[in-house]
C-alpha cells in the first residue's frame, strides 16, 4: 500500500486501537456483573439457605465471563513475566480451600467457600489482563464508581422512607426484594435506625463508604472535565452523610487511618486538596446531619411525601454547593497550589509532613467531638456512638475475645485449617463466654482458621507481593501512570484495613471488588521477566488455558448443580408451609439431597417429615430412614447442633434414652456454654442413673451419676468465670443454674453417698419463696443431706414446715437411707 501524497504518515502509536467484538462482549458482561452483584445482599455468605443461590449464580456468571476472557486473551498468556505468573499463583487460593476439606468442620460450608474462592480467582485473572488495556481500565473504573454512587443513592432512598420506590426498581434484578421492599436497607438495633443500603449490615456499609469517599476525592483531583470534577464533588456529602447514618464506630475509627496511609502516596499539593475536600464536605455534612437524621427517623415511622421532599431538598442543595466548590477549587486553586509546591514536592520525604500534621489535627478533632461540648452539634444517636468509642466498651472487648478464641481454634487445626466456615461451625466449642457470632469479625483470623498456616502464608505472600510490586512501580512512574490504577489501591487498602475489625469479606461482592482491585494493581506493576520458568508461548498458553478451562467447567457444573439444590431446598421449605402432603414435600427434598446429601436445611426438614409419618402410623421403616439420614449427614456435618438435637429427639421418640444420652455426653464439649444442653444432659443422666439404681446395676448408676455431676460442676465453673468478665463486656446468652438441674445434681450426689457435695449443690437453689413444689423439694433434700453430716438448719426447717407439715418426716426418712 502506498504512502499518502499529502501530510505525514500517522504514527502507529496514535492509531486507534482496534478491539475485537469479544472484548466488548467481555466488557459488557463485566459491567452487568458488577451492577447485578451488589443488589443480591452484596452476595452475603451468611451460611444460611436464603443466601446461597445468588452466590452460585455469581459463580456461573464468573465462569461465563472467564470463557469470554479465555477466548479473547489466550494468546496473551506467555508466562514469561511476574504478572503472568500471578495468574498461576492465584489458583493456589482455591486449592488451599480444597486441601482444607480434609479436616473440614463442615463439608457444606467448606464447599461453599471453595466456590467463592474460585469466583475470586476468576475475577483476579480477568482483571489482570483486561485492566492492562487503557480503555478497558477506564470503563471498569467508571463502572465501579457509578455502581458505588448508585448504592449510596439506593440507601438514601430508604432513609427518606422511599423503600417502595427503591424496591420497585430493584425487584427486576434482586432476590432481596420481598413485598416490594428491599429487606433491611435500614436496620434497627439497640442504637436505633442504622443505614445499611444493599448490605443489610451497617458496619460493612461503612467500610464500603469509606473506600468510595476516597475514590470520589481521587476522581475529583484527576478528572480533566469540569462536569467530572463537579459531579464527584457533589457525591461527597451523600457519602459522608451515609457514613454518619451507619452509626459505625469502626468506620469512624478506621477512616483516618486509611486516609493517612493513602496520603503517603500523594504529592503535597494533592494531599492538601484531599484534606480540603474532606474538610469542606465534612463540615457541610455535619451542618445538615441533625435535620437529615431526624427526618429519616420520622419518615421510617410515618412516611410523608412532603417531608421526604424536604429531606432531599436539604441534601441535594448542600451537595450542589459542594459540587460547585469542588469545580472552582480544581479550576482555579489546584493548578496554582501544584505550581507553588512544585519545589517542595521534589524534596525527599516531602510526602510525610502533611500526613503527620493531619494526624495530629485529626487527633485534636476526635478529642473535641468526643471530649467536649462540640459533640452537641451532632444528632443524638451519632454523638452517643462517638462517646462510646473506647477500649473498654463491649464491642471492643467482644472482638478481642473473638480473636483469642480464634487462636485457640487454630491451635487444634494449625496446618491446613478446619475448612471454609470453620469459625461458624466450631466457635461454640472454643468461645470464652456464651456470645452468638457466626463471624469472627476479623477477616484475616477467619481466613487463618479456615486454611491454616499453610494457606494463610500463601494468601499473605500473594497479597504482599502485589502490594510490594505495585508500590515500587508507583514510585518510579509519572503522574499519569500513577493515577491510572490508583483506584484499585484505594478499594483494596480500605476494605482490607476495615476487615481487621469486621467481616466485610463475607460479602462476596466486596471480595470481588478486592480481587478485581488486586488484578488492577498487578496489571500496573513492572512486567519483570521470569527466566527460570520461561516456556514457549504456545506451550504456556496451551497448558494454562487448558487447565484453567477444565477447572472453570468443573466449577460451572458444580455451581449449576448447587443452584438446583438451593432452589429445591427453598421449594421444599415453601411447600411445607402450605401443604401436609408427604409426597409433595419429599420430592424437592429428594432432589436437593441427591445433589448435596448433607445440606442441613433439607436434612432437618426430611428427618422431621420421617418423624411425623412414624408418629402417625408407627411404621419402623420411617424411623430408620430418619436415623440413617441424620447419621449420614453428621459424617459431613459433625458439629451441626440442629442435626444432633434432631437425632436426640429421634431417640427419645423411639424411647431409647441411653442412645440420646450418648449423643449428649459425647458432644457436650462442643457446646460448653449451652445451658439447655447441660440441663438435658444432667436430667437424662439422673433418670438413667435412677433406673440403674432400681435394677441394682451399681456400675451403670455410678457412670451416669458421675458424668452428670461432672457436667454440673462445669456449669458452676462457667458461672464463676462469667462473673469475672470485664465490666464492659456483655456475657451473651443466658448461662445459669435451673431449679431442675440443681435438684437432680443434689440427688445424684446424695445417692452416691456424698452428702457434703449434695448440700453444696442444693444450697445454690434455696429460695425464700417455698410455695413452689420444686423449691420445697430442693429444701427437703438439702436438709436431708445436712442431717447425713450430723448438721441441721432449724430456721429453714421451720419455714418449710409452714408450707409442708410432713416435711420433717420426709427429711428424716431420706437421711436414714443407706447406700
Amino acid at each position: 500500500m502506498s504512502n499518502p501524497v499529502y501530510g505525514k504518515k500517522v504514527a502507529s502509536s496514535r492509531k486507534p486501537q482496534k478491539r475485537s467484538t469479544l472484548f466488548w462482549v467481555l466488557i459488557a458482561g463485566m459491567i452487568l456483573f458488577l451492577t447485578w452483584t451488589p443488589f443480591q445482599t452484596a452476595l452475603f455468605n451468611g451460611q444460611m439457605l436464603e443466601f446461597e443461590k445468588p452466590i452460585f449464580w455469581a459463580a456461573i456468571l464468573a465462569c461465563l465471563l472467564f470463557f469470554l476472557w479465555n477466548a479473547q486473551y489466550y494468546k496473551s498468556i506467555q508466562l514469561k513475566d511476574q504478572r503472568d505468573w500471578l495468574a498461576v499463583g492465584v489458583l493456589l487460593l482455591p486449592v488451599t480451600y480444597i486441601l482444607s476439606l480434609i479436616s473440614a468442620a463442615s463439608h457444606y460450608l467448606a464447599m461453599n467457600m471453595v466456590i467463592i474462592n474460585c469466583i475470586y480467582a476468576i475475577t483476579f485473572i480477568i482483571g489482570l489482563y483486561v485492566l492492562r488495556d487503557k480503555l478497558g481500565n477506564r470503563i471498569i473504573q467508571n463502572t465501579i464508581i457509578m455502581v458505588a454512587y448508585l448504592i449510596v443513592g439506593f440507601g438514601l432512598l430508604h432513609w427518606f422512607g422511599q423503600g417502595k420506590t427503591a424496591g420497585t426498581i430493584a425487584k427486576w434484578f434482586s432476590n432481596t426484594v420481598s413485598n416490594g421492599i428491599y429487606r433491611h436497607a435500614v436496620m434497627t438495633d439497640s442504637n436505633g435506625l442504622r443505614l445499611t443500603s444493599v448490605f443489610q449490615y451497617a458496619n460493612t456499609y461503612a467500610a464500603f463508604l469509606m473506600a468510595f469517599l476516597f475514590a470520589a476525592i481521587f476522581f475529583i483531583t484527576t478528572s480533566r472535565k469540569w462536569y467530572g470534577q463537579a459531579f464527584h464533588s457533589f457525591m461527597l456529602v451523600p457519602i459522608i452523610l451515609s457514613l454518619l447514618l451507619t452509626l459505625s464506630r469502626g468506620g469512624l475509627v478506621m477512616l483516618p487511618v486509611v486516609f493517612i496511609l493513602l496520603l503517603l502516596f500523594l504529592k503535597p499539593a494533592k494531599q492538601l486538596l484531599w484534606i480540603l475536600y474532606c474538610a469542606i464536605a465534612g463540615v457541610a455534612s455535619l451542618f445538615i446531619s441533625k435535620s437529615v437524621t431526624e427526618l429519616g427517623l420520622q419518615l421510617n415511622k410515618d412516611f410523608s411525601g412532603s417531608e421526604a421532599l424536604k429531606g432531599w431538598g436539604i441534601l441535594l442543595g448542600v451537595s450542589v454547593v459542594v459540587g460547585i466548590l469542588g469545580w472552582i477549587i480544581q479550576r482555579f486553586i489546584a493548578p496554582k497550589l501544584e505550581l507553588a509546591l512544585e519545589k517542595w514536592s521534589a524534596k525527599k520525604g516531602s510526602a510525610l509532613w502533611i500526613p503527620l500534621g493531619s494526624l495530629m489535627v485529626g487527633g485534636g478533632l476526635i478529642f473535641l467531638f468526643i471530649g467536649t461540648g462540640l459533640k452537641n452539634i451532632l444528632p443524638q444517636n451519632i454523638s452517643v456512638r462517638l462517646e462510646n468509642i473506647n477500649f473498654n466498651q463491649h464491642s471492643v472487648l467482644e472482638r478481642v475475645t473473638f480473636y483469642r478464641d480464634a487462636v485457640k481454634l487454630l491451635a487444634d487445626y494449625p496446618i491446613i485449617g478446619a475448612g471454609g466456615g470453620a469459625w461458624s461451625a466450631l466457635y461454640e466449642q472454643y468461645q470464652n463466654n456464651p456470645y452468638t457470632s457466626r463471624q469472627a469479625h476479623n477477616f484475616f483470623l477467619q481466613y487463618l482458621v479456615e486454611v491454616g498456616i499453610v494457606g494463610f502464608l500463601i494468601f499473605m505472600s500473594f497479597i504482599l507481593f502485589i502490594f510490594y510490586k505495585y508500590i515500587l512501580r508507583y514510585i518510579k512512574s509519572n503522574e499519569e501512570n500513577r493515577n491510572s490504577h490508583f483506584l484499585y489501591l484505594i478499594i483494596v487498602l480500605s476494605i482490607f484495613m476495615h476487615s481487621i475489625l469486621d467481616f466485610n469479606m463475607s460479602y462476596v461482592f466486596l471480595g470481588i471488588l478486592v480481587f478485581l482491585g488486586l488484578g488492577g494493581m498487578a496489571a500496573a506493576m513492572d512486567s519483570k521477566p521470569v527466566k527460570r520458568w520461561n516456556l514457549k508461548n504456545s506451550t504456556a498458553s496451551g497448558v494454562y488455558t487448558a487447565f484453567v478451562s477444565l477447572c472453570a467447567i468443573i466449577v460451572l457444573i458444580t455451581s449449576i448443580r448447587y443452584v438446583q439444590a438451593a432452589e429445591a431446598a427453598m421449594d421444599a421449605r415453601i411447600t411445607a408451609q402450605v401443604s401436609t402432603s408427604y409426597d409433595e414435600i419429599k420430592a424437592p427434598l429428594d432432589k436437593d439431597l441427591g445433589i448435596r446429601p448433607s445440606h442441613p436445611d433439607s436434612v432437618l426438614l426430611m428427618s422431621s417429615l420421617y418423624h411425623n409419618v412414624y408418629m402417625q402410623n408407627q411404621d419402623e421403616g420411617f424411623y430408620q430412614l430418619s436415623l440413617q439420614l441424620l447419621n449420614k449427614a453428621l459424617r459431613y456435618e459433625p458439629n451441626n447442633k440442629s442435626m444432633l438435637k434432631r437425632l436426640i429427639a429421634g431417640y427419645e421418640l423411639k424411647q431409647q434414652p441411653e442412645e440420646a444420652y450418648e449423643v449428649l455426653i459425647n458432644n457436650a464439649h462442643k457446646y460448653k456454654w449451652d445451658i439447655e444442653w447441660y440441663e438435658q444432659l444432667i436430667n437424662k443422666g439422673y433418670d438413667l442413673g435412677m433406673n440403674a439404681l432400681g435394677t441394682g446395676d451399681s456400675a451403670a448408676k455410678n457412670k451416669y451419676f458421675k458424668q452428670a455431676t461432672t457436667a454440673f460442676t462445669e456449669v458452676q465453673s462457667g458461672i464463676q468465670h462469667l462473673a469475672a468478665l470485664p465490666e464492659g463486656q456483655l456475657q451473651g446468652r443466658a448461662f445459669e443454674n435451673t431449679p431442675d438441674m440443681i435438684l437432680q445434681a443434689g440427688k445424684m450426689y446424695f445417692f452416691m453417698n456424698q452428702p457434703e457435695q449434695a448440700s453444696n449443690a442444693l444450697k445454690i437453689g434455696l429460695q425464700d419463696d417455698l410455695s413452689e413444689v420444686t423449691n420445697q423439694e430442693i429444701t427437703i433434700w438439702y436438709l436431708a443431706s445436712l442431717q447425713k453430716q450430723d448438721l441441721n438448719d432449724d430456721a429453714l426447717m421451720e419455714r418449710l414446715l409452714q408450707v409442708d407439715p410432713d416435711a420433717k418426716q420426709e427429711v428424716q426418712q431420706l437421711s436414714e437411707l443407706l447406700f
